[in-house]
């Protein structure tokens, strides 16, 4: 059961950005048709890359390790130079999720504390619509959030500063998306996007998110 548990806590926190998403500004975004195509002619070899969870690395002792984000009691499984005790091994990785996360978004972007994502999930709502959200980490603690309802989209970047800026929602200005209509149909997002969103901090500097995708739809 902790093995359970704290495996969901890992993949929680690499998927989300642990914020609540407010309706507030994001409800002033206009809807867009989305630009539904055949097939995309572009690079999506990323999707075949893979990450572990946040905090999992491979020491120089050649084990699989954690640090930052990890439970508290593996600390006693290892000694003052970090390597895992080979007795502790087995309950090492009960306790530490060595998952491999499949990619699901590269993008570049200009927008508030973010060093890029390689995770986008996308769920489908109780009226019907999908909900999509790239994870945070560490050094990123902006989001991008895309909503499909029908044939439209709209989208907004939900920041949570780890400043005195706190909670912040940037709508989206304009843009498009383009999704493969036939994988979509099959519960899968390919996509291609270019989005602009208003600056509410500094109407100076454009904030744009743009990039590919692909993710299963959960339900």
């Amino acid at each position: 059961m902790l093995k359970k548990t704290m495996k969901l806590k890992s993949i929680v926190i690499i998927l989300t950005c642990l914020t609540i998403l407010s309706f507030t500004k994001q409800d002033e975004t206009k809807w867009i048709s989305i630009k539904w195509v055949d097939n995309i002619e572009n690079d999506f070899s990323f999707k075949e890359e893979w990450s572990y969870p946040e905090g999992v690395y491979k020491n120089k002792f050649g084990q699989l390790s954690c640090d930052g984000i990890c439970p508290p009691e593996i600390d006693r499984m290892k000694n003052e130079e970090g390597k895992i005790y080979p007795d502790s091994l087995k309950a090492f990785y009960a306790i530490v999720d060595t998952t491999h996360l499949f990619h699901s978004i590269t993008s570049e972007a200009w927008t508030y504390e973010w060093a890029g994502t390689d995770f986008m999930t996308f769920k489908k709502q109780a009226d019907n619509s999908i909900l999509g959200q790239s994870a945070c980490k560490v050094s990123t603690h902006s989001s991008l959030i895309i909503e499909i309802k029908n044939d439209s989209f709209r989208a907004w970047i939900d920041f949570n500063s780890i400043t005195e800026l706190g909670k912040q929602i940037f709508p989206m200005k304009e843009g498009q998306i383009r999704v493969d209509k036939k994988l979509f149909d099959k519960g899968i997002i390919k996509a291609e996007f270019d989005l602009k969103f208003v600056n509410t901090l500094d109407v100076e500097r454009e904030m744009y998110w743009k990039g590919l995708i692909y993710s299963k739809i959960e339900k």
